[in-house]
């Protein structure tokens, strides 16, 4: 059955309390697609809040939405994450079709092709969002901090994948942090830092304004996310 949320064609609340109103929903911010970072940020919060609440609308997911995104598609936001079968975007966030250009690893390590694929989502669908979204207890994070207190690493490619989190697991450590969710959140702030130290490009777009990078740290059991690196206009500014 289809999730009922409550819509507000008016502004009877301050803002402040329209977000802590169960199941309201923005029409400005439903109705068309967020043309800076501070829209396109705050899309995703009052999305996220109707997962959380079950007050899912499920926008642009019917057959009009897909055949109007046949020539070509305007993603709002690049949304880095992990791999993990529990963070599917478009669902945690309440969106549908065209509305996130979606690039995932495990433990959202970062590579050229993420980096690259990063760039076209900013520098050729001109998105003026990235998320770097992480989530505590994820098994990257998990198997290098295992890594090294015990100073192995797993065999294959996975070994990639635990090395490139290992120096926020050290930064953690240095800092006198050990515990998993602890590294999350520093592995998603370095994480955000790579991308601009590693991407002319998406550091020139954020320096301008035109983009900025939030980097979400999302809990599986409750669904919420949780605002730990940012970079960047993601805040309103008054008229």
């Amino acid at each position: 059955m289809r999730d009922q949320g409550l819509l507000i064609t008016s502004v009877s609340l301050p803002t402040r309390e329209l977000l802590r109103t169960p199941g309201w929903v923005n029409v400005n911010t439903m109705n068309r697609t967020p043309s800076t970072p501070a829209e396109a940020f705050q899309t995703l919060l009052e999305g996220n809040q109707r997962f959380v609440e079950s007050t899912r609308l499920h926008p642009h997911q019917d057959a009009d939405r897909r055949a109007s995104l046949a020539p070509g598609q305007t993603p709002f936001a690049v949304l880095f994450g992990c791999s993990d079968s529990r963070l599917a975007a478009e669902i945690i966030f309440d969106r549908g079709l065209g509305d996130l250009f979606v690039v995932r690893t495990a433990g959202q390590v970062t590579g050229s092709e993420v980096l690259g694929s990063i760039e076209y989502g900013v520098g050729v669908l001109g998105t003026p969002l990235v998320v770097v979204l992480g989530h505590d207890s994820c098994g990257a994070v998990v198997a290098a901090r295992q890594a090294v207190i015990e100073g192995t690493n797993p065999p294959g490619y996975l070994r990639d994948i635990v090395e490139r989190v290992t120096p926020s697991v050290l930064a953690a450590r240095s800092s006198g942090s050990n515990e998993v969710d602890d590294i999350v959140d520093v592995h998603i702030q370095r994480t955000s830092e790579l991308l601009l130290e590693r991407s002319s490009l998406l550091a020139d777009e954020v320096a301008a304004g035109r983009c900025a990078i939030a980097g979400l740290s999302y809990r599986l059991a409750d669904g919420t996310v949780r605002l730990v690196a940012s970079h960047g206009p993601l805040q309103r500014t008054a008229a």
